[in-house]
């Protein structure tokens, strides 16, 4: 590190993201990208006069996105953020919803940027362990210090809460804002939307990066009540009014319009994670159940570090955490029919 940087910053240990790999012909499974194109709409919309208009700025208000949004959901538009992935509208919401006691709640086992953010932005991080099953339990959170943060599904398990548990959750936090952070929530979980009429303390944030098959656009969306909204509009335009690019906009309305094509790659990955999931078991894997894109699996005859390895060695990346209680576990993000049976095939000369 340089001589100039902050001293309340020396010890912070970035976020690791998936490896983003250099080898040619590796069947890339480590970081729950969507193995489907974008909507053949979003090929529509991106075109010599678009690319053109490059050189001026983007709508600050993203307009177009947020209608496409609105009208998608039957939300009133007021009630819409977005923002340069949910990675940034994360971001804004540690910095202005600490309140008063600068404490954010969250599982120990979770999305990695929570750890970050909450150091980043001097919230003191209160982490609420998950249970022997990797389970986030409804009841550790009642009555949590300062904000409440939880993705549903959590990663990496993918394991998912009902709404009617989220609904508990706010019920007991009257006086504190509960975050629900939907990146997975459309691959078999329940979303908290149609709560934000209901409750003033509920901020959901998604993304168009896992199911919309737009993780190249960094597209992220939150719904909420008015004023939540506008607070993060308020950091928003406090940090960066143009945080999302002219074809971002673009891209993201006509991805969220295509509701037949998000909803066939959706059923596609839903019927691949049942049949791999239920191969992996024959082999002796124990598999968490997920409702997510992914799934976390073990075998007890092979360390988790050593199965990434072998698979890495015949050309397939999965994500392997270094965590103790999941060390042994191995994350895999579910592609194709075709890319899970090499995966299967692999894997049935490893074990």
């Amino acid at each position: 590190m340089s001589r100039f940087l902050s001293k309340k910053y020396e010890k912070l240990v970035p976020y690791a993201p998936g490896e983003q790999p250099k080898i040619q012909g590796l069947i890339k499974l480590n970081t729950n990208e969507s193995p489907f194109p974008p909507s053949p709409k979003v090929m529509e919309v991106i075109n010599v006069d678009e690319i053109n208009r490059l050189n001026l700025y983007p709508d600050p208000e993203a307009t177009v996105l947020v209608k496409a949004i609105s009208k998608h959901y039957n939300i009133s538009e007021s009630k819409i953020a977005v923002g340069n992935g949910s990675d940034e509208l994360l971001a804004f919401s540690f910095m202005a919803f600490q309140n008063e006691s600068r404490i954010i709640s969250f599982p120990d086992i979770s999305y990695g940027f929570y750890k970050v953010y909450a150091e980043i932005y001097g919230a003191k991080a209160n982490l609420i362990p998950l249970n022997t099953n990797l389970e986030i339990e409804p009841k550790d959170y009642f009555n949590a210090p300062g904000t409440i943060v939880i993705a549903n599904p959590n990663p990496p398990a993918g394991t998912a809460l009902l709404r009617v548990d989220i609904e508990e959750i706010l019920k007991a936090n009257k006086d504190n804002l509960v975050i629900i952070d939907e990146a997975y929530v459309n691959f078999g979980a329940q979303t908290s939307v149609p709560l934000i009429e209901q409750y003033d303390n509920l901020l959901v944030i998604q993304t168009f990066s896992k199911d919309r098959n737009l993780a190249g656009a960094r597209i992220g969306t939150a719904f909420g009540q008015e004023d939540i909204i506008s607070d993060l509009n308020k950091m928003k335009f406090s940090f960066n009014p143009y945080n999302l690019n002219r074809l971002s906009i673009l891209v993201g309305a006509a991805a969220i319009a295509d509701d037949k094509y998000f909803e066939d790659c959706i059923e596609k990955i839903k019927e691949v994670r049942q049949e791999f999931v239920a191969e992996m078991k024959t082999l002796g894997f124990d598999v968490m159940n997920s409702y997510a894109n992914f799934v976390l699996a073990k075998h007890d005859k092979l360390s988790g570090a050593e199965y990434y390895k072998e698979l890495r060695s015949r050309k397939i990346l999965v994500r392997h955490l270094e965590n103790e209680r999941i060390k042994d576990y191995v994350r895999i993000t579910i592609g194709t029919k075709e890319q899970m049976d090499e995966l299967i095939n692999a894997t049935k000369q490893i074990v």
